[in-house]
């Protein structure tokens, strides 16, 4: 089972077919999708948040692969994001993205401390591999903040060609435990 999880102004939860909609809704935004792996399709499908749940999340939940949807605890009933952690690092073993509307508030960096929390305590990972989109400042600051340290550049695909590379971070278990002390 994926957990519910809270912070300060969020709720981490799976999510359900019902939350295909708001997925739908925000995730179909170049700007979002333009930054992440050249596998995201685009343009995004009329379906693609259903094909997403029903393909991706739904079958690997809680089996080495741990998918929460955000929700503000304001609005408890609509997912403005998403947060994925993998076992197996595709080399990355967390990506994430949140609805452009509530870009620059924290809100990433809040969700992604909580997942590394998950991950370390609860799931036993030693470190967290880490990636973005070179030129992705907003991710990475999240990586920043967090205390993950830049491991090398290198040559990647992303939906928007402009990217050519991406950046690795590690956040290792000991490093995380320090930080929080």
């Amino acid at each position: 089972m994926t957990p519910e999880l809270h912070t300060a102004r969020l709720v981490l939860r799976p999510p359900v077919e019902a939350d295909a909609p708001a997925i739908q809704l925000y995730f179909n935004d170049y700007e979002i999708i333009s930054q992440l792996a050249a596998r995201v399709p685009w343009p995004y499908p009329d379906d693609g948040a259903l094909t997403f749940l029903r393909e991706q999340v739904f079958p690997k939940q809680g089996k080495d692969h741990w998918i929460w949807g955000l929700f503000l605890r304001s609005a408890p009933g609509e997912l403005v994001g998403v947060i994925d952690l993998w076992r197996e690092g595709r080399p990355e073993h967390r990506g994430f993205w949140l609805a452009r509307h509530l870009w620059g508030r924290g809100l990433m960096s809040e969700a992604a401390d909580a997942v590394s929390e998950y991950a370390f305590t609860v799931l036993g990972f030693e470190r967290l591999v880490l990636s973005n989109a070179v030129g992705n400042l907003r991710s990475r600051a999240v990586k920043e903040r967090a205390g993950a340290v830049l491991l090398r550049r290198e040559p990647a695909k992303f939906v928007n060609p402009a990217y050519t590379e991406r950046e690795l971070w590690e956040l290792t278990k000991e490093r995380w435990e320090s930080l929080q002390a």
